[in-house]
């Protein structure tokens, strides 16, 4: 495993460990890369509760309970479905806190208002108000969902250190 996952993602569980809290995923652009990182660090089932792969506006609708009316107006690259995404997470899983993530890795799908490496990540929490942000990042599609998945982690852990 890559050492920059790795050390995230033993970081996270340490946290969440010594907080007694659990950890789901949402993912759409990554296709479950965060939760395979996160699965990776031996005792991982103690504070990983389950990683949600909704790679479709469907599976986002269905698993997630992702409005489709969001999906509609703002679509599926955007802060206010991944908002709904961890949301989601929260209300169809045993977790405490949630990630969620989605964007457009390429090498298509991308236009003049949603280019090429926009990845929209968001956070959720039975402690905290759901937040989100939207990152730009630069590279081919591995290096983009690469990305992703650090920003996912880095800010589970922020919200471990900060909000919780």
């Amino acid at each position: 495993m890559d050492k920059e996952l790795e050390a995230l993602s033993i970081k996270i569980g340490n946290l969440l460990k010594s907080k007694g809290l659990t950890l789901a995923t949402a993912e759409s652009c990554t296709g479950g890369w965060a939760a395979k990182v996160i699965t990776d660090i031996p005792g991982s089932s103690h504070w990983f509760d389950r990683g949600f792969v909704t790679y479709t506006n469907i599976a986002k609708q269905e698993m997630l309970a992702v409005n489709e009316n969001t999906l509609a107006e703002f679509g599926a690259v955007s802060e206010q479905t991944v908002q709904e995404m961890a949301e989601g997470v929260i209300q169809h899983s045993h977790a405490d806190i949630a990630l969620a993530i989605s964007g457009i890795a390429g090498p298509h799908g991308d236009t003049p208002q949603k280019p090429l490496g926009m990845v929209c990540l968001a956070w959720s929490g039975k402690q905290f108000a759901t937040f989100s942000t939207t990152e730009h990042y630069t590279g081919d599609r591995e290096q983009v969902r690469y990305q992703a998945v650090v920003a996912a982690l880095e800010g589970i852990q922020k919200c471990l250190e900060t909000k919780i």
